[in-house]
């Protein structure tokens, strides 16, 4: 997971996060979903099938010159500079990570160019939606209600949840959040949807992961609630913060998002999925960005009649 690399980009944007934390925080920005939903309820993955395509155009019959592409020929990417190990800037000034690495794979498979540009979580979906980036890719959780306003691939992941705090402090656990914990989460989130609509408490919102994460280190609130893959990538050993909780979340599994009435976008990039699936390469990636993670026995990525070659035979 190149954690020296991780760990340095974690440290860069401290102070600058530090000096923004007044002007982030935000009390009155517009509810995530409407509709609470507890995204650690867990889910066998059987009942997420009606998302989930039984298989795939041929990759060889893909005609990439009807993709209703921004520009004709490469794939425009909405994604995230600061939340590794899935999407984050690296010291070269490149976007990789997890997520971003498998993308260049699949438009490898369809012969297409890829272009990276940064944005904040909370605008990613309308700005797919509104057509402005091709393709999100953020780790992004494909819930209900994010399903009536986008359109997503088949999954290529799943997720935890995390509670980070400090060493010291009194929360242990998810359970210990109440109205008196000042709580983070990154706005537009499923963090954000699980505090403020699942527990119904007052959550400190902020545009980004680092930003959170500054505010847990100084004791400007008392947790943040995060995507654990994030957590992992930003908490660093002997900086006063720790990760108290991590709860498997496989209710809602990661897809990029494409404009809703894309179709054949959204075809195309489920093809190269389940081909780099069939490859090794979505194996080899999983392997290089989350060693020693285990994965849930009744998930599996891309269409129903994708080939995870370690559980082939």
């Amino acid at each position: 997971m190149k954690l020296s690399a991780i760990t340095r980009l974690a440290a860069l944007p401290v102070a600058i996060a530090l000096a923004a934390t007044l002007a982030a925080c935000s009390s009155d920005a517009a509810a995530p979903d409407s509709t609470p939903t507890n995204a650690l309820e867990g889910s066998d993955q059987a009942s997420l099938s009606k998302y989930t395509t039984a298989d795939v155009t041929p990759l060889d019959e893909i005609d990439i010159s009807k993709l209703g592409l921004i520009t004709d020929g490469t794939l425009l990417v909405g994604t995230l500079s600061d939340a590794p190990p899935n999407i984050f800037i690296n010291e070269a000034g490149e976007f990789t990570g997890f997520d971003n690495e498998l993308l260049k794979a699949m438009a490898q498979k369809l012969g297409l160019k890829i272009e990276f540009a940064s944005t904040d979580f909370s605008a990613l979906l309308g700005q797919v939606q509104n057509k402005s980036f091709d393709v999100g890719s953020s780790s992004i959780s494909t819930t209900d209600a994010r399903r009536e306003n986008v359109g997503f691939t088949n999954g290529y992941d799943f997720g935890y949840m995390a509670l980070v705090t400090r060493d010291d402090a009194s929360i242990k656990s998810f359970d210990d959040l109440d109205e008196n914990a000042r709580i983070a989460v990154v706005r537009g989130t499923v963090q954000d949807d699980y505090v403020t609509n699942t527990l119904q408490l007052e959550a400190v919102s902020f545009p980004d992961y680092n930003t959170a994460y500054a505010n847990v280190r100084n004791g400007q609130v008392d947790a943040w609630v995060a995507p654990s893959n994030q957590a992992e990538g930003l908490v660093v050993e002997g900086d006063g913060t720790t990760i108290a909780e991590s709860v498997i979340n496989t209710q809602n599994f990661m897809a990029f998002a494409v404009n809703s009435d894309n179709q054949p976008l959204i075809d195309a990039l489920n093809s190269a999925l389940d081909a780099v699936i069939a490859d090794g390469t979505w194996g080899t990636l999983v392997a290089e960005w989350y060693p020693g993670r285990a994965q849930p026995l009744d998930w599996t990525p891309g269409s129903a009649a994708a080939l995870v070659p370690s559980r082939v035979g």
